[in-house]
């Protein structure tokens, strides 16, 4: 099979983002008191799968998903976004790893497939154990009694038994998961024995919620929100960071819903003027809110972490204000659904590619703005630049913080990245 088992490794590091630290004021937002379900783990779908136009009959999908909060009760979306034709979920299931995965306490238990024993549990939809979800659509299950904690390894399994079109994924996952060829349906075994193969994408699963919890905050990013250079299979990106911060913290214990796409950018859908529904970087943050920010189950606040691929991507956007006005777009929309709007300035790129003098300008203006409140749209500042870059060499990112392509972050970099996220701006 084409496509299922590759990673998009190479696009994934063609891509950057931005970050922020503390102190911005702006307008009070609404906040969303006690939500019925909470985010507790997310992905934004990207693209659908090159290649492969007939979708994967009879193929049962494992994905391997970690949590931010827990509950007693969960619900699982499904995403045909990226779909040609309606797609049949013949049975759907979600269950415990037996296996925890890479947790806060920096141990990595990796999941193999294995489902806890006794904890699996049918996904229904709307009382029916099937659910045919139409092209361009997504679907949310009923409520599925199951207790999970916060910090573990889920399993979301699929069995789609007939051609459809192609196929939804987020290409970055930074963690296997698994599948079989089928044709017969595993979605509700217990052992791994059926998943022989692994794949490194993550396919129709978008979210995990949990009922109850005070809400969630929305990381809206591209590949450093992605965690594309973090520990793979460790849960490091620095919003796994963010909410063990939160866990620790007097701060609610908010979810917090991961919708990075790498190589995203703010204006430009990927590959524009040539996009298509291939294009792994996906469409623009602008094109996505809806769906990957504001409509997330408990959204309260949103950390908006875009901009170093409309600055150096091709086509090189240059005019600050462009960039400017695309954030400002952001928090508007953002604060029309009472969500608080937290800013986080772009990181220091210099030694990356595309850098240029004359791009590092743009980069500067976009956030002096950004520190400046964003004209009073902004509600808080996450100042990523000033945590990561080089005392030494302001547009470098600082030695001990670099992935090594002087774009991306190390683990190191990430958690101080979660660092100087304002907690109470959230």
């Amino acid at each position: 099979m084409r496509g299922i088992s590759r990673v998009i490794a190479v696009s994934a590091l063609l891509v950057a983002g931005l970050g922020v630290p503390a102190s911005a004021q702006g307008p009070a937002a609404t906040h969303h008191p006690g939500p019925g379900w909470s985010t507790a783990w997310a992905t934004a779908p990207a693209a659908a799968v090159a290649g492969v136009e007939q979708g994967y009959p009879g193929y049962t999908i494992r994905n391997v998903v970690h949590t931010t909060i827990g509950g007693a009760t969960v619900r699982v979306h499904l995403s045909n976004r990226f779909g040609t034709r309606p797609v049949l979920m013949g049975h759907v299931t979600v269950a415990l790893s037996a296996h925890t995965g890479g947790r806060r306490d920096g141990t990595i238990d990796r999941s193999d497939g294995t489902v806890q024993a006794g904890t699996l549990r049918e996904v229904l939809f709307n009382g029916r154990a099937s659910v045919t979800i139409p092209a361009r659509a997504e679907v949310v299950s009923d409520p599925v009694p199951l207790r999970v904690g916060a910090d573990r390894d889920l399993l979301v399994t699929t069995w789609t038994p007939r051609p459809s079109g192609t196929v939804t994924y987020h290409p970055s996952a930074m963690q296997d998961s698994f599948f079989s060829r089928g044709p017969a349906d595993h979605a509700g075994d217990e052992a791994a024995a059926a998943f022989t193969e692994t794949t490194r994408v993550w396919h129709y699963v978008s979210g995990v919620d949990v009922r109850g919890g005070p809400g969630t905050v929305v990381a809206l990013g591209d590949s450093i929100t992605d965690g594309v250079t973090s520990t793979w299979g460790a849960n490091r990106r620095w919003t796994d960071y963010l909410a063990a911060r939160l866990a620790g913290s007097p701060v609610p214990d908010y979810g917090v819903a991961n919708s990075g796409i790498s190589g995203n950018r703010i204006l430009l859908d990927s590959n524009a003027p040539n996009y298509t529904i291939y294009s792994s970087f996906g469409p623009s943050a602008l094109t996505r809110l809806g769906y990957d920010v504001l409509e997330r189950a408990g959204a309260r606040s949103v950390i908006v972490f875009e901009g170093v691929n409309d600055i150096q991507q091709e086509p090189h956007q240059d005019d600050p204000e462009e960039i400017i006005a695309g954030l400002a777009q952001v928090a508007a929309q953002a604060h029309g659904r009472g969500l608080r709007v937290v800013g986080a300035t772009i990181m220091a790129w210099k030694g990356w590619r595309s850098w240029t003098p004359e791009l590092e300008k743009t980069r500067a203006a976009v956030n002096e703005w950004i520190r400046d409140g964003g004209d009073g749209t902004l509600d808080g500042l996450a100042d990523f630049d000033a945590a990561t870059r080089d005392p030494a060499d302001p547009e470098r990112l600082r030695p001990a913080f670099d992935s090594g392509d002087h774009l991306h972050p190390n683990d190191a970099g990430d958690k101080a990245m979660a660092a100087v996220v304002p907690l109470g701006r959230l």
